[in-house]
């Protein structure tokens, strides 16, 4: 594939990424988070079954677990503490604040497995923690929301390094739609528990709110989840990684486009330091890139 178009579908996942924090926001206003999760998730699991029948499954109750583990990570924990955030801070803190799972990444590989890290990416480390504060202005006023969205990093952080345990041993279809469908019945059984469920339809804003929904099965679950998978299978995942920081920048511009969200200075200065941060967190060291010429080179022959 060529290099130009690969940069267009890494720009669009995060584009799409980006954009699903106001699209959230709007979905908010017709139901409550838990539910509206549990319909995303659980319509696009179902969407693709027919596309990953004939795809090589888990075999052992095992393998399931592990499989429902990431799904209750990265459906149910990371997606409802963005949607939990965005009822009391907007939609481009949460996108901030909920982006830094890298650099959660790294803190949990290193305090669960033992991995060792460069002084490089524990200097981002930092500064993307010290970005995650800036973005509460001076005044530092803690909402519930910036709680549950610094809550939604580190359950992503959490399902990433899980994902690079363990993801190999599913195949990335069959993983991708059985984490949303199992996140999204986890979701689901949560909301009567958890909150008031509602979902109405307002006739007067019907083809708004079916667009909203449309846009969440399809574009933010199914072709997001599926052309992300698409870039790293043919690029080198360490660049790709380094493409993660554009997702708040997205975020903070399409809540101000879309929502008319104030672009606050430390909101602009806390994405920059968090963007700072993951682009240190995953940029590799000399070691790395020699090794992945020499790998180059070598299949070249």
């Amino acid at each position: 594939m060529s290099k130009p178009r690969l940069l267009f579908l890494t720009i669009f996942t995060m584009l799409v990424a980006g954009l699903n924090f106001p699209i959230g926001k709007i979905a908010l206003s017709f139901g409550s988070p838990f539910i509206l999760l549990a319909i995303r998730f659980v319509v696009a699991g179902l969407l693709m079954l027919p596309f990953i029948a004939k795809r090589p499954h888990p075999r052992s109750s095992a393998a399931w677990m592990k499989l429902a583990t990431i799904g209750m990570f990265q459906s149910a924990f990371v997606m409802s503490g963005i949607y939990l955030s965005m009822q009391t801070i907007s939609s481009g803190s949460s996108s901030v604040l909920s982006s830094s799972n890298p650099i959660w990444f790294i803190v949990f590989s290193f305090l669960i497995f033992g991995i060792r890290y460069r002084l490089l990416q524990w200097a981002g480390v930092i500064i993307g923690f010290v970005g995650v504060f800036i973005t509460q202005g001076l005044e530092m006023q803690m909402q519930s929301g910036f709680w549950f969205a610094l809550g939604a990093g580190m359950a992503w952080g959490m399902a990433t390094l899980l994902s690079s345990r363990w993801g190999g041993e599913f195949d990335a279809w069959v993983m991708t739609a059985y984490q949303m469908l199992i996140g999204g019945i986890l979701l689901l059984i949560a909301s009567p528990l958890l909150e008031e469920p509602h979902f109405v339809w307002d006739s007067s804003h019907l083809l708004k709110e079916l667009f909203v929904l449309g846009w969440m099965i399809l574009m933010s679950s199914i072709v997001q989840f599926v052309t992300w998978y698409y870039v790293l299978r043919h690029s080198d995942p360490n660049q790709a990684n380094v493409y993660l920081f554009l997702i708040p920048v997205f975020g903070v511009l399409s809540g101000w486009l879309i929502l008319g969200e104030q672009l606050h200075w430390y909101t602009l200065a806390g994405t920059l330091c968090i963007g700072l941060g993951i682009y240190l967190v995953n940029r590799p060291g000399r070691r790395e890139v020699i090794q992945d010429q020499f790998t180059i080179k070598r299949a070249m022959r």
